[in-house]
This record gives C-alpha cells, structure tokens and sequence, in this order.
C-alpha cells in the first residue's frame, strides 16, 4: 500500500492513487465520541491530554483520537521519527497505546483506518464499580459461582496461562502425583494440569476452597473425574482436615487473603502438607479485574493508584523462607508474580 523509503530516523511516505478505492471502504463515522489529533508531540503530552479528557467521562463512554497507522512501519523502536506527506510523526507501536489505555482505565476499541497513514484510535472508559474488588455485601460469595469473580476466567488471558503453564513444567508435573490446590475456586488450575499431565488419571488432586457455590460449579465440571476431590474448608483449619502431605501445592490468588496471616499460614503449609522432596508453585495478583479488563498492577487500600510494595513483601519472604528450606526457587510473571520452588534435598 505505501512506498516506504528509509533514512537514518526518517520515513518518507509516498501515495498511490489505488489507495483512494481501498480506504472509502473504511470510512470513519465517528457518534457521539471526541476526536483528537495526534502526531509530534511526546507520550507525556499526550498522557496528559487524553487523562485531562477521560476524567471528565462516564463509564463507557468513548473517546476517539488520530494518530500515526502503527502498521506503517515495522522493526521501529517507539518514538522514530516519521514524515508522511510532509507532516512529522512520532511512531509507536500497538502495544504502547494498549499500555495507556490500561493506564487510563480505559478499553482500546478496534482502531479504524482513517487515511492512507493514519487510524482513529478508539478508547472506552472502563465502568470502575464493575468489579469484584467492590463487592462486599456477601462475603462469603465474592469469589462465588454467579459473582462477577465467577465470571473470570484466568486461562483465557495470555499473560497468566502463559506464566503458569512454565511454573508447572518447571516444577516437573509429571513427577507429581498427589497435588494440593489451595483456593480452588471452580477449578482452573486443575484444568491446565488436565491437558499438560501425561499421566493425569494416575494423579490425585485435592482441591480446598471457602466458598461453596464454587465449590459445587468445580465438583460439576470433574464430575467424571474420580481422581479429584474437592472440599469447602477455610485453610486456617487445614490441619484438621488430616490431608496427608502432597508432592506440590499450588496456590494462586489465596494466601494474601485478609483473614490468612501470611508468613504464618505459607510456613505452616510447608512444614505440615508439602513432602521434603516435594515443590510448590505459589501465584501473587499483581493486577486488578475491572469492567471485564485484567488491569495491571497491584492496589491496597487507601491508594489510588498501583503499589505493589505489599506484593513483594509477600514474593520476598517466600522465596527466602523456601530458599531456607532447601529449595530452588524462580520468581516469574508479569499480572501474576509466580513463586515456584523445586526442592534441592539430596536426603
């Protein structure tokens, strides 16, 4: 579509006349939304514009903005400088303003093609009280079947898949035969282990979780498996449950629970659940689930914005405790910070 010309930080591009017939096709008609132009000016000005817009909006509510074709080019670093027609840019990439539109709350919308060099980009403010992080009129079902927790599902989203598939390899699944999963909720780890294991039916999974309509959505999903066995329990009372111990524990999202005290219940695990030779795989949230988005970033309370110095309070002390006791520890992830440890004991 375009005759690109490289220099050493400059592309010239040139238009062809075909171009015209391809683009009436794309036309832009923009409803009800806010049109901006971008091309020179730096990521901070643009932050700063974008925000200044976006704080005076509702939820779900677009806005729409025109900027350099990302597409134009590839094999560029964000901020090469490019001329199209004799108006400069300032390249970036997809990636970069998928990154702001998470910054800002927002939902990048399907870019259009506006001309033969450049797209209207579309962001969609997120809806900030539709999320699970706000729901405290039953707590016994935040994390239940119907709740909007419920409605998450961990294994679809690229970064945590990705991040958890390597710890369980990493922790030699195949090794494994009796695993312990704390925080079960409706089962997603047990579904990965499913399609990973070649010896899955020879396995025995146990599955430990408060809250009991997620409970009954996991024993519904392994009905078939006999292998599995799922329970309602609060981990405080692990003990006496009289589980044995396990050859690995996994636990994603569940120890930095409010009523867990977490240096306490993770050595309590270790010592009394988790074999000598055994290995653990241990998932930190860094990231928050808002209007159907996984945003990046740890919050607590009384901060509005990410700090993660309580996550990695928590990653930190388990890694030297695990370390303590003899195991090879990695700290992988990205919106999940995974601990895993594989025990070195040569006993």
């Amino acid at each position: 579509m375009h005759k690109i010309i490289k220099t050493n930080i400059i592309i010239r591009c040139q238009n062809i006349s075909l171009f015209a017939g391809f683009l009436s096709f794309y036309l832009i008609k923009v409803y009800n939304s806010r049109m901006l132009t971008f091309t020179h000016q730096t990521m901070t000005q643009i932050t700063k514009v974008l925000q200044n817009y976006i704080n005076t909006m509702q939820g779900k509510e677009i806005i729409s903005f025109q900027i350099l074709n990302p597409d134009i080019a590839t094999s560029l670093y964000n901020g090469t400088r490019i001329t199209c027609n004799g108006q400069e840019y300032i390249y970036r990439g997809y990636k970069s303003w998928i990154d702001l539109a998470h910054l800002l709350k927002c939902r990048m919308l399907t870019p259009k093609i506006a001309d033969e060099h450049t797209v209207i980009m579309r962001y969609e403010k997120l809806d900030e009280d539709s999320t699970f992080h706000k729901n405290i009129t039953d707590k016994e079902e935040k994390y239940g079947e119907n709740s909007i927790f419920g409605k998450i599902h961990k294994n679809e989203e690229a970064s945590f898949i990705y991040s958890y598939t390597q710890a369980l390899k990493n922790v030699h699944l195949n090794k494994r035969k009796r695993i312990l999963n704390l925080g079960v909720n409706s089962g997603d780890e047990f579904e990965v282990i499913a399609s990973l294991a070649d010896n899955f039916a020879e396995l025995d999974l146990v599955g430990i979780d408060y809250c009991e309509s997620a409970v009954d959505a996991a024993k519904k999903k392994f009905k078939d498996f006999a292998n599995i066995s799922l329970h309602v329990a609060d981990i405080n009372s692990l003990n006496a449950l009289d589980l044995g111990k396990f050859d690995l524990i996994i636990s994603i999202g569940t120890l930095q629970s409010s009523n867990l005290e977490f240096n306490k219940t993770l050595m309590s695990i270790v010592q009394n659940h988790l074999k000598k030779e055994g290995a653990m795989i241990l998932g930190f949230p860094n990231c928050r689930w808002i209007d159907g988005e996984m945003i990046y970033g740890a919050r607590v309370k009384n901060y509005a914005f990410s700090e993660m110095g309580l996550l990695y309070k928590d990653v930190i002390f388990a890694k030297k405790y695990l370390q303590q006791k003899k195991f090879r520890v990695t700290v992988t992830g990205k919106d999940y910070i995974f601990v895993t440890a594989t025990s070195i004991r040569k006993d």
